[in-house]
């Protein structure tokens, strides 16, 4: 009965008039730049971020998530029309979709491809309304030396798991919370790093440096990359939408197996849509029976993979609204949403403001229903869309973030942050280092040094707190087994293109 009343509250809230407006809002401009390739969902809510600072916490969250849902939404159909896929997540859609494109049947993969999103995103919800409060309730028992030792572990797991060199998204990891310190001491107000600027004594904004990180080194990389394609609008159409028997047939066990492994995948730091969408994809392949089809128009290929990715969306709420944890950058850009706005993040939340949180799962319901509801009709939109020449599009996506960047202080400084990290995202991507853990570490940096003060003035400066209290203990033991893991596999992966270097040679 309690869950019923709970539900009734947040439904409630997701459809006051302007809640249901920022959700719509929030829902087309992520599916608008969800369908430009290679924005990404970063690049999407770091540019669009400043629109919210003026709004309710539980308004602003529900703008963001429809951002962030969306954009997973949109990314589809550049992956499908133009084989280019508008979001990472979307990038194994590419595999079937395209095919499906170039045999006439783009309107049947673009409309399987939003019912496989709306269900694969109601089977998150449905899991994040169930355990999200179960986990807060024991996470209320944490105390400081627990929260330093959980964030420790995900910051090392969203930096070694993820693809790439772990010890580059570890240095990563170490330069974001360095950045996180700039400012001023929130114990003794004392001014670190600003080397006499007192534009710094304020830190870093969070908004310019995922705008250059995400936003501006994403346009950078992209224009070298994308090109206009020509799309045959007959085979968008609504009369050309229509599935056939077979299709339906071979779709809801895809979905099913897709929404189950997403879910899970979602909760867990570093993995995320990405990760279940290929898994997801090579699993329906291995036990289908004709796996000759995948790779030329299969359509359980699309099914899976769109229903895994939009189930990880839902389910990476579950670890940063119950523990304050991101699991992913674009969690950590909610966390920082939630902590502009002056709202302590952790399992307090359900508590504190059952509102803001009861609001904002029942608002992604609204949102997926918006999101059924829009893309449809609105398919030959952003055919129209695709088709505007780049060289045209990106300067105005860059002149929008310079604007976000400077509206948020009115400080030339911002301004000139977004370009500086700008620059060094384009030569991290140039070079291999990761993006997402420096995103990470700034975010959750300044939590960590609050935690570890604490514990640390609690136990009289003894180390050993962190591993004589269980449960930090346990969790120090699962870091330590990630990290070694991570770097094993690291550097197994480099030996394997070593040698097929070698062997190309």
């Amino acid at each position: 009965m309690e869950l019923l009343g709970n539900l009734g509250m947040g439904l409630g809230v997701a459809l006051s008039l302007t809640n249901v407006f920022y959700c719509f809002l929030g829902a087309l401009l992520g599916t608008l730049v969800g369908v430009i390739p290679g924005v990404g969902v970063l690049a999407a809510i770091s540019m669009l971020f400043p629109l919210t600072f003026t709004l309710e916490p539980t308004t602003a969250l529900i703008m963001l998530a429809g951002i962030w849902y969306g954009t997973t939404y949109g990314g589809s159909t550049a992956s499908i029309l133009l084989n280019i896929p508008g979001t990472p997540a979307n990038a194994v859609t590419c595999l079937d979709g395209y095919p499906m494109a170039q045999q006439g049947r783009g309107g049947v993969a673009l409309f399987m491809t939003t019912v496989a999103s709306f269900f694969g995103a109601s089977v998150g919800v449905i899991l994040l309304m169930l355990f999200t409060p179960v986990i807060a309730s024991y996470a209320l028992k944490f105390g400081s030396a627990e929260y330093f030792s959980l964030m420790l572990m995900g910051l090392v797991a969203a930096s070694t798991i993820s693809d790439g060199s772990a010890i580059k998204g570890l240095a990563m990891v170490a330069l974001g919370i360095l950045f996180g310190l700039v400012g001023m001491d929130t114990q003794s107000a004392a001014a670190r790093f600003t080397f006499g600027s007192l534009g710094l004594l304020d830190g870093i904004s969070l908004i310019a440096l995922a705008m250059g990180v995400f936003g501006v080194a994403e346009v950078i990389m992209s224009i070298r990359r994308v090109g206009t394609s020509s799309i045959d609008p007959e085979s968008v159409k609504l009369k050309a939408i229509k599935p056939t028997r077979d299709d339906v047939r071979r779709s809801w066990m895809p979905m099913v197996r897709g929404s189950t492994m997403g879910s899970f995948f979602g909760t867990l730091p570093g993995t995320g849509p990405s990760i279940a969408a290929f898994l997801s994809y090579a699993v329906e392949k291995r036990i289908s029976k004709t796996p000759e089809r995948f790779g030329k128009g299969a359509i359980e290929g699309i099914m899976a993979p769109e229903a895994a990715n939009n189930a990880a969306d839902q389910t990476a709420f579950i670890p940063t609204l119950s523990l304050g944890v991101p699991g992913s950058a674009t969690m950590a850009l909610m966390l920082g949403a939630l902590m502009i706005h002056g709202i302590a993040p952790g399992p307090t939340l359900i508590t504190s403001q059952p509102q803001l949180f009861w609001g904002l799962i029942m608002s992604f319901w609204v949102g997926n229903v918006i999101l059924l509801i829009l893309n449809i009709p609105l398919i030959g939109v952003w055919v129209r869309m695709l088709m505007i020449p780049y060289h045209l599009l990106f300067p105005s996506v860059l002149l929008f973030i310079c604007i976000g960047a400077y509206s948020t202080t009115y400080n030339a400084l911002s301004v000139w942050q977004v370009c500086f990290f700008g620059v060094a995202g384009y030569a991290m991507r140039i070079f291999g280092f990761p993006g997402a853990p420096l995103l990470l570490g700034f975010v959750l940096g300044p939590l960590m040094e609050e935690h570890f003060r604490r514990a640390m003035v609690l136990s009289r400066g003894d180390f050993a707190t962190f591993f004589e209290r269980p449960v930090s203990a346990a969790i120090m033991a699962i870091t330590g087994g990630i990290l070694i893991w991570g770097i094993w596999t690291s550097n197994k992966l480099r030996k394997r293109r070593a040698e097929e270097l070698a062997r190309e040679t």
